[in-house]
Formats: structure tokens, C-alpha cells, sequence
């Protein structure tokens, strides 16, 4: 019974030995990690700083983009709570400004964007910024130019009234007595003289058209060229990316309904100026009013 005690003892104490071990080497191998979460896209939470951001004034970006440093200013931080709330629950932004900050665009950043839906974006908003200046630019010097030359008419015809009548008078006075100016004055060459009026400033073979003609046919080429700058602008909204295309086509639309205006008032006004008689009749038939046979 002893013996039998004694061998169970033993056996038992080689199997704790044994038991340790066997756990002494796992005792010294590093923990395992634990599974890492699934870390979030880094484009979609700058996608949802985008969001974000547009609530507020687009100043707020900017700042944020021009000082990294106001990212972590809590007291800057506090007047917009929702960029507060989301920075701080994603530090990453703070340690990589220049990524999640990137959509935003600051008047003197010259950078390219990469997307090349923003590049064409840019690309037309330019052309179409440019082109408003140079209308500009040309209306003002149509201005200027028409002021210009309306002065410079003016003054020459004062100057050429002035001329003639010094002449009438220079004439009147040569006459020595009343009976001679009667007598000068009843003729045809003394009253078409004396009725005559300052002399045009620009030469009668530079007689414009008449008023009314001149305004229909202004009105009528410039409603063509407005409608087909506005087809034109049609056209090519169909070629274009869509951001750009919504702007053009309404620029079209918009031009061919001012070009359709333009013609239907010129049509408008013929009508109107012949039934009131304001439109000259053609030159044969103003020579066959006075009685003088036209040229053949």
C-alpha cells in the first residue's frame, strides 16, 4: 500500500512538471494581436467633410486649409459644431490636411486639380469669364468711339454753319439798295439761297437710310446672328460634360429667344412704318411722283 502511494505520488508530480513545461515556452512568446477594425476609406470621410463644410460659408474651408493649425483651435472650432463633432472623432484629419482638405479652393490657388471633371469645369468657367470681359471691353469702346465721333460731327457742322452765314450776310450787304434785295430775293436762285439750310456735314452721296428702314434692318440682323449663336450654344451643350452643358444650353435657349424677339419686332415695325407712311418709296418712283422720267 505504501509502495502502491508512493508511484501514484510520483506520477502525479511528473505529469504537473511535465504540464508546466510545456507552458513555460508559451509564457515567453509574445500576445497575438488582436484583429484590427475595419479602418474606414480615407475618400469617403473627405467626402463627408465636403458635405459638412458646405453647410457653413466657404471661408470656413479655406481657413481650415490655409491653417492647418485652426484644425485642433477649439475655441475657433466651437462656432461650427458639426466640423468640431467629426474632427474630433477623426484625428486623422489633423495629421494629413492636405488630403482631406483638398476639394477646397482658394482664389490663389493655382494648383491643377486631378479630376478632369473639375479641370473642364474650370477650363469653360474661364472661357466664359473671358468672354464677358471682352464684351465689356468692346461695348464701352463702341461707346466711346460713337461719343468721340458724334462730338467730333457736331463741332464741324457748327463750324460749316458758321461759314454759310457769314456768306449770307458778307452776300446781303453787297446789295446797294431794297429794290435790288426784292428783286434778288423774288428769284428762284435768291429764295433757294435764303431758304437754304447749314450745309450737311456729310456729303450727299453719304445720305444714310431712312430712320425707321435703318432700325428694321439693325433689328432684323442682329435677331439672326442671336439665333444662331444660340443653336450654336445648343449644339455644343450636347458635346460637353453635363456640368457645363446645363450652362450653355441656357445660354443658348436665352440667345435664340432674344435673336426670335429682334426679328419679330423688326417685322413688327415694317409693317407699322408702311401702313404709317414713314418708308420712302424706292427713287423711280419719287422721280415718276415729280414728274421726271427714271434713267434707263
Amino acid at each position: 500500500m505504501t509502495v502502491l502511494t508512493t508511484l501514484l505520488f510520483a506520477a502525479l508530480l511528473g505529469t504537473g512538471l511535465l504540464a508546466q513545461g510545456e507552458q513555460a515556452p508559451a509564457a515567453n512568446q509574445p500576445p497575438r494581436p488582436a484583429p484590427l477594425a475595419l479602418e474606414t476609406d480615407a475618400r469617403q470621410v473627405r467626402e463627408q467633410l465636403r458635405e459638412i463644410l458646405n453647410k457653413y460659408p466657404p471661408e470656413v474651408g479655406r481657413i481650415l486649409k490655409m491653417d492647418p493649425t485652426m484644425l485642433s483651435n477649439q475655441p475657433y472650432l466651437e462656432q461650427y459644431p458639426a466640423v468640431q463633432q467629426f474632427l474630433a472623432a477623426h484625428p486623422e484629419i489633423a495629421r494629413n490636411p492636405g488630403f482631406y482638405l483638398e476639394f477646397v479652393r482658394q482664389s490663389f490657388d493655382y494648383t491643377v486639380p486631378t479630376d478632369p471633371r473639375l479641370r473642364s469645369i474650370d477650363i469653360w468657367s474661364d472661357f466664359l469669364e473671358g468672354t464677358a470681359v471682352f464684351v465689356v471691353i468692346v461695348f464701352i469702346s463702341s461707346m466711346v468711339a460713337w461719343l468721340v465721333r458724334t462730338l467730333l460731327h457736331h463741332r464741324r457742322w457748327l463750324r460749316t454753319s458758321r461759314i454759310q452765314t457769314e456768306v449770307h450776310n458778307k452776300l446781303l450787304d453787297r446789295f446797294a439798295s431794297t429794290n435790288e434785295l426784292l428783286t434778288y430775293v423774288q428769284s428762284s436762285a435768291g429764295r433757294r439761297f435764303l431758304e437754304a439750310a447749314p450745309i450737311p456735314v456729310e456729303a450727299a452721296t453719304d445720305r444714310p437710310i431712312a430712320a425707321p428702314l435703318n432700325r428694321i434692318l439693325w433689328s432684323v440682323q442682329a435677331g439672326i446672328i442671336l439665333v444662331i449663336g444660340g443653336f450654336g450654344f445648343q449644339y455644343v451643350s450636347g458635346r460637353v460634360i453635363e456640368e457645363v452643358a446645363q450652362g450653355m444650353w441656357t445660354l443658348g435657349v436665352l440667345a435664340t429667344a432674344f435673336g426670335l424677339g429682334f426679328i419679330a419686332a423688326g417685322a413688327f415695325s415694317f409693317v407699322m412704318s408702311r401702313r404709317l407712311g414713314l418708308l420712302d418709296p424706292p427713287a423711280p418712283l419719287r422721280d415718276a411722283e415729280h414728274g421726271d422720267s427714271p434713267v434707263v
